[in-house]
């Protein structure tokens, strides 16, 4: 019978205990921002070891992903079908997981710069986070068309950028905070309007 490594028999970090370590990579990611992120400020904030994380993320870039795609605050990728799209953009935008909560802009904020330096954090957030939350959007505007509210040569590519773009200019440019009033805005006055345009001359 093989041995067991010293790896093999560690316990694996799940549960609970995983989630809070996420949790706390969270607080720490909105308040020093990726590039000055360590494992041992996560483990700081956790009152966790660098082994304990080690355990389960050989890798900041993995940790991170891992808690912006997991947390409880973020743009969820499930977007409910409230039978309308406007319904659906305001469930997706507004909910608790939406753009206006705080905690999606301020995470957000702390990975935005490093997406541009990090190879390995940028090809995971568009792995990890970005896909499944574009393939939802793009389901949203496909149940949109089956409808018929709006035409079958809508560019549905285009228009699942809108609102996340304007949102980030909003915050991050502007600098004002998004709240439900803004995402509205954005929704009847630009999202609807253009997917609901017919005339592409």
């Amino acid at each position: 019978m093989p041995s067991l490594t010293a790896d093999s028999r560690r316990p694996r970090v799940t549960g609970d205990r995983e989630n809070e370590l996420l949790d706390a990579t969270l607080r720490a990611l909105a308040e020093v921002g990726y590039d000055r992120l360590t494992m041992d400020h996560v483990a700081a904030e956790a009152r966790a070891s660098k082994a304990t994380l080690y355990r389960r993320w050989s890798t900041k870039a993995e940790l991170v992903i891992d808690a912006i795609s997991r947390a409880k605050g973020m743009p969820d990728a499930a977007i409910p079908d409230t039978g309308t799209l406007r319904g659906d953009l305001l469930a997706a935008a507004c909910g608790k997981a939406g753009w206006t909560a705080k905690l999606p802009m301020s995470v957000l904020g702390g990975v935005m710069t490093a997406l541009h330096t990090d190879e390995e954090l940028s090809a995971a957030f568009r792995e990890r986070f970005l896909a499944p939350r574009m393939k939802a959007a793009r389901a949203m505007f496909d149940r949109a068309r089956e409808r018929g509210e709006i035409p079958d040569d809508v560019d549905v590519e285009l228009l699942q950028m809108v609102l996340p773009s304007m949102c980030s200019h909003h915050e991050f440019v502007l600098g004002h905070t998004i709240d439900h009033t803004f995402v509205r805005r954005v929704i009847e006055h630009v999202v609807i309007p253009a997917a609901c345009h017919t005339d592409h001359a």
